[in-house]
């Protein structure tokens, strides 16, 4: 599998070459957020407002009634959680085009509940007007500013930063509300989003190879949400649907899809895999996503819950399909 290397920011700094009216601003995390290189080589198209998020929402929400488009980069936290109240009335409300990327979401960071962003499509999708995606690959970060560049408002993208593996095609770019349908089945659905993608794609790969029919469908538009391709794949499954996410199980894709189909009347069980109610504590992510209960064997062990019967997978069997992380001095989980 290829891993891509800061794919953002080396990837922004070409599709903003001929796109004058994209400013980007940084909250002091310049270099965490990949866009010290679009600072090097746009500096007048570049705006540090320091450790001062609220200041840099208000910033972007009067750039872009001036004309411009405004991408703003910080940590997840500083965007939804510190800043909700600049968010909600100066961006969401007026529906200004301001592009927002929150970095480090959900368990991604060590850095404990201060840093841990485990509640903000809960809280991001409740706002109007916003739109709302979570990356999962190098593929969708490289393909996704386009579309995000074409909605009339704003948009909030869980961002993923340093070695990022790439999942999906290059030729199957980005769209915005479409699901991808990575596998068909008939016993169990599997519904992913963001970094839980992956954990999933070794999951379903273990449940095939014991003779369990599992369709896997990838979420990466939380808002405006898609549910008909889902909808159909969850009713002709026998024993239901398992969501999984890297977010707390209130408000996210769990919640969603559960949305989703009690509106259409659909008598299937969910088990909602993410974070149960409760705040993370520090460490990394492969331990956090164990801990938490939303790594591959979790989903199996999902799966012998809703069907009753056990598959026999070990954890060993997952580990020998597991991607291996690539050590890079990038230190992607770092503050």
């Amino acid at each position: 599998m290829e891993i891509v290397t800061r794919p953002h920011g080396r990837n922004l700094i070409e599709w903003a070459r001929d796109k004058p009216r994209v400013v980007v601003l940084s909250a002091d995390l310049t270099g965490s957020c990949e866009v010290d290189t679009f600072r090097d080589t746009y500096p007048s198209r570049f705006i540090s407002a320091g450790i001062a998020e609220q200041n840099m929402m208000s910033v972007s929400a009067g750039m872009a009634r001036e004309g411009f488009i405004p991408f703003v980069h910080t940590f997840a936290v500083f965007i939804y959680r510190r800043a909700y109240d600049q968010v909600a009335m100066s961006i969401a409300y007026s529906n200004l085009p301001v592009k927002m990327f929150g970095f480090l979401p959900g368990v991604m960071t060590p850095g404990g509940a201060t840093h841990q962003a485990l509640e903000d499509i809960a809280i991001m999708r409740s706002l109007p007007n916003m739109t709302v995606i979570d990356t999962a690959d190098a593929t969708e970060i490289e393909t996704m500013l386009d579309p995000i560049m074409a909605v009339d408002g704003p948009v909030y993208v869980r961002m993923l930063r340093g070695d990022v593996p790439r999942l999906f095609d290059k030729k199957e770019p980005f769209e915005l509300s479409v699901n991808r349908t990575l596998s068909t089945g008939s016993d169990i659905m599997v519904v992913s989003c963001g970094i839980c993608t992956e954990e999933s794609i070794r999951a379903v790969a273990a449940l095939r190879s014991r003779g369990v029919s599992v369709g896997h469908i990838h979420v990466s538009t939380l808002k405006p949400f898609n549910a008909a391709d889902i909808l159909e794949a969850v009713s002709a499954s026998k024993y239901g649907v398992i969501t999984v996410e890297n977010h707390t199980t209130i408000g996210g894709l769990g919640t969603i899809v559960s949305e989703a189909m009690a509106e259409n009347g659909m008598a299937k069980k969910i088990e909602k895999l993410g974070l149960q109610d409760k705040f993370a504590h520090g460490a990394s992510k492969r331990c956090l996503m164990k801990e938490y209960g939303f790594d591959a064997p979790s989903i199996v062990a999902a799966f012998e819950k809703l069907s009753g019967s056990m598959t026999g997978i070990s954890e060993e069997e997952l580990k020998a399909v597991e991607i291996k992380p690539v050590h890079s001095p990038l230190k992607a989980e770092d503050l």
